[in-house]
């Protein structure tokens, strides 16, 4: 099963993050396998924000204990966890992206919604900007919420085109970068 996981950064926790990153990293070493993509988002000023991760896991309880063990969560550099479901339309993961690591500004785009499930096509992809690409579901699976994206645009407005707007209650657009060791 696929998930998302979105850690949102608590105001203030940068030297914490800091301090931890080695910790971060041999935590997702252990699911290297499992990963999809990750990576940290920032602010325009490139100030950590928070830090997304998809991943394929067993069930709920699996990924309910990859989020919140996860050192910076038990630290309490972490706010919040969003943990949705997610669907990987693209079928790769993102070190499979022939776009590479490097080049551009990448985003995460979250489309938060209800009702009727919007953009389940693959949009058309002519540049290869798109890194993963996917719907946002409830924990059965039977629930469209929203639409999760990770790409590279030209611009945060760009990057939130992907998404067909008027479909959304709320979209989010962060500055995201491909994560692991540098």
């Amino acid at each position: 099963m696929e998930f998302l996981c979105y850690h949102r950064d608590r105001p203030g926790s940068l030297a914490l993050r800091q301090a931890l990153i080695e910790a971060h990293w041999s935590y997702m070493d252990q699911f290297e396998a499992e990963l999809i993509a990750r990576g940290p988002t920032f602010t325009d000023d490139e100030l950590p924000t928070g830090s997304v991760h998809i991943v394929d896991l067993p069930d709920v309880a699996a990924v309910r204990a990859f989020a919140f063990d996860e050192p910076n969560y038990q630290a309490g550099a972490y706010r919040d966890v969003l943990i949705r479901r997610w669907r990987n339309l693209l079928g790769r993961t993102m070190w499979e992206y022939p776009g590479g690591r490097e080049g551009g500004s990448r985003y995460l785009v979250l489309g938060f919604g209800a009702g009727q499930a919007a953009d389940l096509d693959v949009p058309a992809d002519p540049s290869g900007d798109l890194v993963a690409y996917g719907p946002l579901l409830s924990d059965d699976a039977a629930t469209w919420l929203g639409t999760a994206v990770l790409l590279r645009a030209a611009g945060p407005e760009a990057a939130r085109a992907v998404l067909t707007a008027e479909r959304y209650d709320a979209i989010e657009v962060h500055n995201w970068e491909f994560g692991g060791r540098r």
